[in-house]
């Protein structure tokens, strides 16, 4: 896996916020359209269905709060990669900090916090508990938003015996994920005749 940490243009440290979102600026321009969404989802095995109304929720949420100062609102709804820490939505899991950095200690709260079947992984069960306990009163977006996240993770990554493992948690916080979600789908469609 991927370290938590990279660069973006200018030599600039990425934070691993920004690794998580890069994967879905397709041309690496630091901008992210809806069309670059669209085929990030695509690229790590979702549907057309699910990578349309992902590309257009997800554009048209987080375009504007990233919208560096004095530009105006486009309606390409570009992401910006270095601001998308302003687009951190509420009843998250705090993983990461109002930066966009790692936080350490979040993140294996999660597991000493939910994980109660195995402490290296959740169920489906579980999730649901922590989404509820992450929810802050009256979020109604940050809570969608938070329970679309982690449904598809889970939908996409959930093992055999339905456990989201501590280790893919981990790479989609680090940006691995999806390159490796990528390959997985690349290799596969190879072997197809």
């Amino acid at each position: 896996m991927a370290s938590i940490e990279g660069e973006v243009s200018g030599g600039d440290e990425m934070t691993p916020l920004q690794k998580h979102v890069a994967f879905f600026d397709r041309n690496k321009d630091g901008i992210i359209y809806p069309s670059e969404t669209y085929q990030g989802f695509r690229a790590i095995g979702c549907g057309v269905a699910l990578s349309a109304a992902s590309a257009l929720l997800i554009n048209g949420f987080l375009g504007p709060k990233t919208r560096p100062s004095g530009k105006l609102l486009s309606p390409r709804l570009p992401i910006y990669v270095k601001n998308i820490h302003k687009g951190k939505h509420g009843s998250d899991s705090g993983v990461y900090d109002a930066e966009g950095r790692f936080v350490s200690s979040k993140f294996e709260e999660i597991f000493q916090k939910h994980a109660h079947s195995n402490p290296n992984a959740l169920t489906s069960e579980e999730l649901m508990q922590m989404l509820k306990a992450n929810k802050v009163p009256k979020d109604q977006s940050g809570a969608f938003a938070s329970w679309t996240e982690w449904k598809i993770l889970y939908f996409l990554c959930k093992d055999k015996d339905g456990l989201l493992r501590k280790d893919t948690i981990k790479a989609v916080y680090d940006g691995s994920l999806f390159l490796e979600l990528e390959k997985a789908k690349a290799s596969s469609s190879k072997k197809k005749p």
